[in-house]
């Protein structure tokens, strides 16, 4: 997958964590370059939830975005092989 597609998705994830938390801002994501504990921190200090109310969600996002990411890569493999 090359820096573009990545660069996608990671734009991808953000866009779906705004979703669930707007108050964070796409300059405190950058900050945290994707890292799931950073962000979890980030929604703790904005919004006060406990980490229990939050992991689930967000490792839902995560899961998502992983999916799409191996099926892409597998596509490729596939055009490779071929």
């Amino acid at each position: 997958m090359n820096e573009n597609t990545l660069q996608g998705k990671w734009r991808e994830i953000k866009g779906e964590i705004r979703k669930g938390w707007g108050k964070l801002t796409d300059d405190e994501l950058e900050q945290t370059k994707g890292d799931m504990t950073a962000i979890g921190g980030l929604i703790q200090q904005r919004y006060g939830d406990s980490q229990d109310t939050y992991k689930d969600k967000l490792s839902d996002i995560y899961r998502r975005f992983e999916i799409k990411k191996d099926k892409a890569m597998e596509a490729t493999k596939d055009k490779l092989r071929n």
